[in-house]
């Protein structure tokens, strides 16, 4: 199970490495992507809270990256944090995400991104539930749910 103390060392030291790396240029996410999962993924954008569609569904299943469709997340470990976006403790895999220093907006905070393909998710802050304590803090537009 990943802790605050990990998440931290990977920002700082190097993440771990992805089972597989996509890499496409801007024309073609542009051409695969909705112009909302575009700004949310490629320009690092954040959909209003509460707006996702993915926010509050609680069906069983898997979260894939929109670009990549690698596994993220599994619903099991989705919660409601009140915060707008759904919200999880855990990823699927440690090396599903990559973790970079963020300090836009004048704070200091840590941002979650596909490993794979390098698509913005979202933040990860150390106020989630036990037992890990964290909160992976993600926008709905960045997934999709493969149902179980």
């Amino acid at each position: 199970m990943l802790t605050w103390k990990d998440i931290i060392s990977f920002s700082v030291n190097g993440n771990p490495t992805p089972d597989k790396r996509v890499e496409k240029t801007e024309t073609e996410w542009k051409a695969q992507l909705t112009p909302e999962q575009f700004r949310v993924t490629r320009l690092k954008g954040t959909e209003s809270p509460h707006s996702g569609a993915l926010c509050t569904a609680h069906d069983a299943g898997k979260y894939n990256c929109v670009c990549c469709d690698t596994p993220l997340f599994d619903s099991t470990i989705k919660f409601s944090s009140g915060t707008g976006w759904p919200s999880f403790t855990q990823p699927i895999k440690e090396n599903a995400i990559k973790y970079e220093r963020d300090t836009t907006y004048g704070m200091v905070r840590v941002e979650v991104m596909c490993n794979t393909c390098d698509a913005h998710l979202g933040h990860i802050f150390p106020d989630g539930p036990e037992p890990s304590g964290l909160r992976y803090c993600v926008n709905s537009e960045s997934m999709q749910l493969e149902k179980a």
